[in-house]
């Protein structure tokens, strides 16, 4: 047991090199690195049951009793991995512990993006034999990227930010320092471990040692999207200057109209965008997008008088409109990951392979119930699933536009067709287009299941919003 240190946490990300520095790790006399141990759809690793004798279930139900676990490990100091969508109920606990190490392993975003592209493609996520190297290419997606790069970012001014009021110091290590015996000597004399290796372990392969372009499909889209974002930031650590909220890549500007919008995740995005890019007439893709914080305030400059504009969905319409996109259905726009989890951990009734015929209104509405169940854990923090922007309150999402400034106008969905063209006027647009009607939800709607159980579950979920806004029951 080291005289410095408890146990140990190595902050790292899919595609990092994480599972490299564990194997290496695990190779000092007295360390022992227990995987992904608070990975919220498995416990250690993918086809591992529990780790010291705690059960997955058991730690969902007390998370804190497997680092307790860890920490009381006779002879070795114990640690894990933590990326920055597992547990978050055992983030504060762990970065306000002094006897916590905290190592920060780091790699440049698009390197494990496209890594983990190439690792979907195949398959293959680990390779020990370089004649089972499955081979393809990436198919780079400029926004998909923009959000890994904007969740990384996100993560990593959180644990700057946290060490710095706690006082703390982290071991950071690139993934470049990865192939440094000595740096990993280096490493383990900071956790106060006596052992020293000669050399490092050589099970594991380097995938994709090419360069970055030639594992891309589509690298001028790559190229392109990459002009669009400060090139020094996307390597930059442990801070990632400049620092940038994770919201603004989302904000969508007129091309022409001096008009921005700031969507809140579950509302009716794609309708207002269509009325946007009817306002400008080009296609929604001709609208402006993907911005940074840099040329968020260009775009301001060039548009005075602008004005800025964001929308409210009732709680209930939101929340059952996520479950039909993001949980309900298998493939497509859900969340898989999730999905699982929710079947297999928090027993969800959800058709194994998505609806089908036999999906009745009863399922729905049961499956729908009990997904308000697991959002009442989840937004309580109770959960180690992610707080996903789409279920998130939509009083905490205007609470995040404020470091860069509230949106001028708030508007109510039931409200927009009037609210919008009204704008537009004022804008100096006298003949605005119609907003297109919310698609509804399938295979049900809302008014199909809707009883005032489902709405105290809602309203009871949703409370600060309901509270904040007004909001009466959906069929008031």
């Amino acid at each position: 047991m080291s005289a410095s240190f408890d146990y140990f946490i190595v902050f790292a990300e899919m595609r990092t090199g994480s599972n490299f520095l564990e194997t290496n790790l695990n190779a000092f006399e007295g360390v022992i690195c227990h995987g992904e141990a608070f990975n919220p759809h498995f416990i250690g690793y993918p086809n591992s049951d529990a780790i010291l004798g705690v059960t997955q279930d058991m730690r969902e139900a007390d998370p804190s009793a497997l680092i307790a676990r860890i920490r009381s490990e006779p002879g070795a100091l114990g640690g894990f991995r933590y990326f920055h969508d597992h547990d978050p109920r055992i983030l504060d606990e762990a970065l306000a512990d002094p006897r916590c190490a905290k190592i920060i392993l780091t790699r440049n975003p698009l390197d494990s993006y496209v890594s983990w592209k190439i690792a979907k493609a195949t398959g293959q996520w680990k390779l020990t034999n370089v004649k089972r190297r499955k081979e393809a290419l990436a198919q780079f997606d400029g926004a998909e990227f923009s959000r890994h790069v904007e969740a990384l970012q996100d993560f990593q001014i959180t644990l700057l930010n946290r060490l710095q009021k706690t006082g703390q110091t982290a071991f950071y290590i690139a993934y470049e320092d990865l192939q440094s015996v000595e740096v990993m000597n280096g490493l383990v004399k900071w956790l106060g471990v006596s052992a020293r290796l000669e050399a490092l372990d050589d099970s594991l392969k380097r995938q994709n040692p090419a360069p970055v372009v030639s594992k891309v499909e589509n690298p001028k889209v790559m190229l392109e999207a990459l002009a669009g974002l400060d090139r020094f930031n996307l390597s930059r650590t442990p801070n990632f200057e400049p620092r940038r909220g994770p919201a603004v890549p989302g904000y969508v500007a007129g091309a022409v109209a001096p008009l921005l919008y700031l969507p809140i995740k579950g509302g009716p995005e794609a309708e207002v965008t269509a009325w946007m890019a009817g306002l400008d007439h080009v296609a929604p893709e001709g609208l402006i997008s993907k911005m940074n914080q840099k040329q968020l305030r260009q775009w301001k400059r060039g548009k005075r008088g602008f004005r800025s504009f964001t929308v409210l969905r009732h709680p209930a319409a939101r929340v059952h409109s996520t479950f039909c996109r993001r949980i309900l259905p298998k493939g497509g726009s859900s969340y898989g990951n999730i999905r699982e989890t929710l079947r297999r951990q928090f027993k969800l009734p959800l058709p194994k392979n998505g609806p089908d015929e036999s999906y009745s209104k009863a399922d729905h509405r049961e499956a729908f119930s009990q997904f308000l169940t697991f959002l009442q854990a989840n937004l309580a923090g109770q959960t180690s699933v992610r707080v996903d922007a789409e279920w998130a309150s939509q009083v905490q999402a205007l609470t995040g536009f404020n470091e860069l400034g509230s949106p001028d106008l708030i508007l109510r969905e039931d409200e927009l067709s009037e609210a919008l063209p009204a704008l537009a006027r004022k804008l100096g647009r006298p003949t605005p287009g119609v907003l297109e009607r919310t698609a509804v939800d399938r295979p049900y709607s809302l008014d199909e299941i809707w009883d005032p159980e489902l709405e105290k579950q809602i309203s009871s979920v949703y409370q600060r919003d309901y509270l904040m806004f007004g909001f009466s029951s959906w069929r008031a």
